[in-house]
């Protein structure tokens, strides 16, 4: 249990990001790198409360080590409530602030309700596009991971309609330069393969299905290429993600939200990681929401959370050793 604790998000807790993250603790109590979550001690019976980061690593055997947030009202599991928007945001804010300081070895996210967190005037689409405003990075990418396959939308949580009409060559380019970097630094992987998905039937059949590859993908690519970049494609969509095709590549770049997440979720919900490159520090999470159909009932899989904890720390255990 040596080195810094990862601090963990409160998620939504009318979901089951309370529930995952008792299991979690659980299950990795006697292993593995410390976490202390970053929420109200109500939701973790038999938790306990530490002063800060560095607390947790002597407690994290016997207890689950909680850094309060206390909630605006009682939590009711099933039915989100918009007075607790401000305490869900303050856990992210004060995680992330743990580990751009140093005091924590990375970020890991619980679920949130972006419909909640609207309601209080959240102005951000998601966790990716905070965080990379809370670090101050202009360009973050959203990776989700799994052993079977990595995945990158180049356009991530906006309408089909608006990630067609803003796909750009520069937004490709962008995207595969900070993910090929990431994978070099972060997954010690010292030459990346990237393989670039079409954005249409049969990657546009030489224009007769569309001519965005030839028009804006085809020249991000031999840019890249320029670049000393690994790059393949334009991969037809629909046999790409083949079990044949997947060991041609290190992670599939995808021109819009579902292209990546469907194949990624079909293959392995219970162990994608949601990783977000560019950042200055280490985040991940579950690939999955909130769920609040079911929380409260102690049925709730802790399989994806459990996962992205072993991914940040592997991810910290790289850093710490590469100093990079």
């Amino acid at each position: 249990m040596s080195g810094l604790p990862l601090a963990l998000t409160m998620g939504d807790p009318a979901g089951i990001g309370p529930e995952i993250t008792l299991a979690a603790w659980a299950a990795r109590r006697r292993g593995g790198r410390p976490f202390v979550v970053l929420g109200d001690p109500a939701l973790y019976p038999g938790g306990r409360i530490v002063g800060s980061a560095a607390d947790a690593v002597a407690v994290f055997h016997e207890a689950l080590p909680v850094l309060p947030i206390v909630l605006e009202t009682d939590a009711v599991a099933g039915e989100p409530n918009v007075e607790n928007a401000a305490a869900i945001i303050a856990s992210i804010e004060q995680a992330t602030l743990l580990a751009m300081t140093g005091e924590a070895a990375g970020v890991v996210t619980n679920p949130i309700s972006k419909a909640t967190l609207y309601g209080a005037g959240f102005a951000h689409p998601g966790h990716t596009e905070f965080l990379a405003a809370l670090t101050g990075v202009a360009r973050p990418v959203m990776m989700l991971a799994a052993p079977a396959l990595r995945v990158v939308p180049i356009t991530i949580h906006v309408s089909l309609r608006e990630a067609l009409a803003s796909l750009t060559t520069a937004e490709i380019i962008d995207t595969c330069r900070i993910t090929e970097a990431a994978l070099r630094r972060d997954f010690g992987i010292a030459k990346p393969r990237l393989a670039i998905a079409g954005l249409n039937p049969h990657a546009g059949e030489g224009g007769a299905m569309g001519d965005e590859e030839i028009r804006i993908i085809r020249p991000a690519m031999d840019v890249l290429a320029a670049e000393g970049i690994d790059v393949s494609g334009p991969w037809p969509p629909d046999t790409m993600f083949t079990a044949r095709a997947r060991p041609q590549y290190d992670v599939a770049m995808c021109m819009y939200h579902d292209q990546a997440l469907i194949p990624l979720k079909t293959l392995d919900m219970d162990g994608g990681v949601n990783v977000t490159l560019g950042l200055p520090i280490i985040r991940t999470s579950p690939d999955h929401g909130t769920a609040f159909g079911i929380a409260g009932q102690g049925i709730a899989d802790p399989a994806s959370l459990i996962a992205a904890l072993d991914l940040a720390a592997e991810l910290a255990a790289r850093k710490e050793k590469t100093g990079c």
